[in-house]
């Protein structure tokens, strides 16, 4: 689990399941860089940058390789000129899946009320 201010004894202690969790996911980020990969299936550095208006590739970067060292994306590079990197789910980021849906259904009904969900799976 990437080391993070949630990471540490005193807060795990809390509610071990809930702290974990909220260490797993926890950075700015995270979820909707979960979110966009689960609903495009791949998705590239630049990509994920367009999509994320405001964030540095730095931090990008940053919350990409925790993703993956926590085991919920996959990163493959070609070997090619220019350089690629693709971002897919693992089996562990796939499970989340339904967490993601049920964040955003709630966050629709009690934070947006009216927003039509593009992404919606009909």
């Amino acid at each position: 689990m990437a080391d993070n201010k949630f990471s540490k004894d005193k807060q795990l202690a809390r509610c071990e399941p809930m702290s974990r969790l909220q260490s797993f996911i926890a950075g700015k980020w995270k979820i909707l860089i979960l979110w966009y990969i689960a609903f495009y299936k791949v998705q590239r550095f630049g990509e994920l940058m367009r999509k994320l208006d405001g964030i540095t590739q730095s931090t990008l970067s940053k919350q990409l390789r925790e993703l993956e060292q926590d085991g919920l994306i996959h990163r493959k590079i070609y070997e090619e000129i220019p350089p690629k990197t693709e971002y897919t789910l693992t089996e562990l980021g796939q499970s989340f899946i339904p967490v993601l849906e049920t964040m955003s259904e709630w966050s629709e009904k009690y934070l947006c009320p009216g927003y039509i969900n593009p992404y919606k799976k009909e």
